[in-house]
């Protein structure tokens, strides 16, 4: 098996619209592939997240993961929120997904973050096994809220 993570770059929108699709409809159930390629296009061309795309045996897209910039004011530092991780079906239990962790933690630290931060559901196991076994803590004592702004 050959794995690999790169960095994504605006040429690799191609690649990456239909990957951001896929994740897209599994949490919406609705297909909207011209949004989806406007939303990944607009981040890459402006270069206000950070993604990275896995290879795995030859194949580009194995999976990817998206990162944004925020910071923390009590600590004064950078913060890096990890939005999206996403594998191709076919490619799952096979260290893709690990790897991409791997790739976004060691940009974030690289960029001097003092932390990644991440949500995902709260019924989500396969996903909190992954993010436990590979080092991630819980929140605890807190509570996450948000507010909606529009009904998109």
């Amino acid at each position: 098996m050959s794995l690999s993570v790169r960095r994504a770059g605006p040429d690799d929108l191609d690649l990456l619209a239909p990957l951001f699709e896929r994740y897209r409809f599994f949490y919406t159930r609705r297909e909207d592939a011209q949004a989806s390629r406007a939303f990944i296009g607009e981040r890459l061309q402006r270069g206000d997240s950070a993604l990275w795309l896995a290879r795995l045996d030859g194949r580009d897209g194995a999976g990817f993961v998206q990162l944004y910039p925020t910071f923390s004011s009590v600590r004064a530092a950078r913060v890096w929120v990890l939005n999206d991780l996403y594998v191709e079906a076919d490619a799952r239990r096979r260290g893709v997904a690990r790897a991409l962790l791997d790739a976004a933690a060691g940009f974030a630290r690289a960029d001097g973050a003092v932390r990644l931060e991440l949500e995902t559901d709260h019924d989500n196991r396969q996903a909190q096994a992954l993010y436990d076994e590979a080092g991630w803590q819980r929140y605890d004592g807190t509570q996450r809220y948000h507010l909606p702004l529009s009904s998109v």
